[in-house]
């Protein structure tokens, strides 16, 4: 870790709303760089993985990179990752939209669908039901943040077996209940857009950083 300011990688796979990203850790208090060189990826402190767009897309976008490969290599270090909007979708097994499915990166079990409800996308402001335990919610639980999305992992799969931690879920309700938010030892993911979050977004990003000083 250099200095104070823990480092984070921003995966450039081709994903739009990057630099917002990169403004947001920078406010957080990171030292960000917008990178795709799998050296710097690996040893960064933390990597955020934006996603903006189809899941398909997003997919297509990450395999040309091997950014998969980046994830589980980190992930299999202990190393954190975090993962925002489709950016938190590929890291379930599949995807479902209009009817074509896309295999996901399959960190999680499940499938990201449509939300059933009576207006998509759900844009906008919305609040959160944190779980108990989260690290990336701590001093936000009443706050609100901001949703742009017309699917979501709407049911938690993975089943974790004692002496290992239970998966902190943070969920949010648009029409039916769906997942806002996962902590998931060095995997953590937001549905919602941090960076388009105003103060209570640069919070909870800062909380990710302050993480990073934690497991550094």
């Amino acid at each position: 870790m250099s200095g104070e300011r823990p480092s984070v990688a921003v995966l450039d796979y081709g994903s739009g709303n990057v630099h917002s990203a990169v403004k947001a850790l920078e406010a957080a208090g990171a030292d960000v760089e917008l990178t795709r060189d799998r050296e710097a990826v690996l040893a960064a402190d933390g990597l955020l993985v934006p996603g903006v767009g189809a899941f398909q897309a997003v997919m297509e976008q990450l395999n040309a990179i091997r950014g998969g490969e980046l994830i589980e290599r980190r992930l299999a270090g202990g190393r954190p990752v975090l993962g925002i909007c489709v950016g938190m979708q590929v890291l379930f097994a599949r995807g479902i939209e209009r009817g074509v499915e896309t295999e996901g990166l399959a960190e999680w079990p499940g499938t990201v669908t449509e939300l059933d409800a009576p207006v998509v996308p759900h844009m906008g402001w919305n609040t959160v039901e944190a779980g108990e335990r989260s690290r990336l919610f701590q001093g936000l639980e009443s706050e609100r943040f901001y949703f742009v999305h017309s699917y979501a992992a709407q049911q938690w799969e993975l089943e974790v077996d004692p002496p290992f931690p239970q998966p902190v879920l943070t969920w949010a309700t648009h029409g039916g209940r769906f997942l806002a938010a996962v902590e998931n030892g060095p995997l953590s993911a937001t549905q919602f857009h941090p960076e388009k979050s105003g103060e209570a977004g640069i919070r909870l990003l800062r909380n990710w950083v302050d993480g990073l000083r934690r497991a550094g």
